[in-house]
């Protein structure tokens, strides 16, 4: 156990982004009542993403994390979730067959709930209002009393969780997942686009390598890993309070876990060392996330990595880099020199969305073109520097959405009001998630390609 920690050692430390309750009795009550509630995920499928993510840093695996900026109480639905999976489970094989290796899929999803937000007020027509922070914490309408923070939308968020959670893992592991299904993940609006071709064809030779298989008795019935598959959830854990009431001991272990998701992570906004979110995430076994910064200095980062995984575990920590494609280059170096100089384990991940952010016609959107620089740097970066590009951590959805300018099927400035649905920031369509995952197969099947015919002319 970390020293001198308790799950609520947090409470004496400064903290940022911290909403202002009007009603504490009220707040109390609520986190207590979440202290009896059963954990939504268990310490052993922590450990088991751990291991997973330990060989992502190790450069044996790669890590895809994705999901809603903000999930929403309003639509929440099977549909949905079962949209977001389909979505998720094609980038996911697209990105198999590129990289040629096993992908960790992580969604954000069952607990993206409260968002960090620049300014604390909102302003609209003269009318100054506490700005929306995610549902977990205030409502959307702009009106006083739906932007006033109600502690019970915690016990709404819980639930809201604890159903999605039951439907992934029936997705996961009922069959969904099966790779004989690989044809009928496509999405319906996608059918007409650019990527449906380029997944019909991939998904045309997974069913000829599974017709080949079955021929020689290696089936989905027979092996359980054709017909299932691990799926792990995430979010930012901004509500230090709701991450407390679900801190528990592992019977096991006798070590803590947070229990309200699989892995989270400490966003950019609070990630001060002497501060509450570094504090609370210091005692927990869980795998955590850093969001890195232009910010961010190489000193301050080896501290954090320190504070965080002391014992140097790999599979502990991910860095999620959000630079922006214009800083990428200036930032990104310096903090993979400084983690390589101390030899500190960690899996590198490129958040192409959080530093691309531009504003057209009052909507706020990221440009497809920008995204893909961005990652496309982030690659060439740990080739030239000799790491490991791990992952990459997207803002998507299932649905067709018009948030993100650009793609194949170019979404422009002018069509962004047609199908702009997201509560805070804008998503990649799924349509642009498939796009990103075809490219970024390309880009690592060119680099594996250029290291095995290194490694045979040297």
């Amino acid at each position: 156990m970390a020293q001198n920690w308790t799950p609520g050692s947090w409470r004496q430390k400064p903290i940022q982004q911290v909403p202002e309750y009007p009603d504490a009795t009220a707040l109390a009550a609520t986190e207590a009542t979440l202290a009896t509630y059963p954990p939504l995920v268990f310490a052993g499928e922590a450990r088991r993403l751990k291991k997973q993510l330990a060989n992502v840093a190790e450069g044996n695996a790669f890590l895809l994390q994705g999901g809603d900026c903000a999930e929403s109480f309003l639509e929440h639905g099977a549909d949905n979730i079962r949209d977001f999976f389909r979505a998720f489970l094609q980038m996911a094989v697209v990105l198999t067959y590129g990289a040629q290796l096993p992908v960790v899929k992580v969604g954000r999803i069952a607990g993206q709930f409260a968002k960090p937000r620049s300014s604390n007020v909102e302003v609209l027509d003269g009318v100054t209002l506490p700005s929306y922070r995610g549902d977990i914490i205030n409502g959307i309408e702009f009106n006083e009393a739906s932007r006033i923070p109600n502690p019970e939308r915690q016990l709404d968020a819980y639930r809201q969780s604890a159903a999605t959670l039951n439907l992934l893992r029936a997705f996961a592991m009922g069959g969904y997942a099966n790779l004989e299904n690989v044809h009928q993940w496509m999405l319906g609006f996608i059918k007409d686009s650019p990527q449906a071709d380029r997944y019909r064809k991939l998904a045309d030779r997974i069913s000829e390598t599974m017709n080949f298989m079955q021929a020689i008795g290696i089936s989905a019935e027979n092996n359980p890993s054709l017909r299932e598959t691990d799926f792990f959830t995430s979010h930012e854990a901004l509500l230090l309070g709701y991450e407390e009431a679900l801190t528990r001991v592992d019977s096991t272990s006798g070590d803590w876990y947070a229990t309200s998701g699989h892995m989270i992570w400490i966003g950019d906004r609070t990630r001060q060392l002497d501060h509450a979110h570094v504090e609370y995430f210091r005692g927990i076994k869980n795998p955590i996330g850093l969001k890195c910064g232009p910010s961010l200095t190489p000193d301050n980062l080896i501290e954090l990595i320190d504070a965080l995984n002391p014992a140097n575990e790999a599979g502990r920590l991910t860095l999620i880099c959000r630079f922006g494609h214009d800083k990428v280059a200036d930032s990104l170096p310096k903090l993979i020199r400084a983690v390589e100089k101390e030899g500190r384990k960690v899996v590198w991940s490129c958040d192409p969305m959080h530093g691309n952010t531009i504003t057209l016609n009052h909507y706020k959107t990221r440009p497809f073109e920008r995204i893909l620089s961005e990652v496309e740097s982030f690659f060439q970066i740990h080739r030239a520097e000799g790491t490991h590009p791990g992952g990459i951590h997207i803002e998507m959805t299932g649905k067709d959405v018009t948030e993100c300018t650009g793609g194949a099927r170019a979404v422009t400035a002018d069509s962004l009001s047609d199908r702009y649905h997201t509560h805070c920031d804008p998503r990649l369509n799924a349509d642009q998630a498939l796009e990103l995952a075809f490219l970024l197969s390309e880009r690592m099947k060119s680099g594996r390609d250029e290291k095995r015919l290194a490694i045979a002319t040297a």
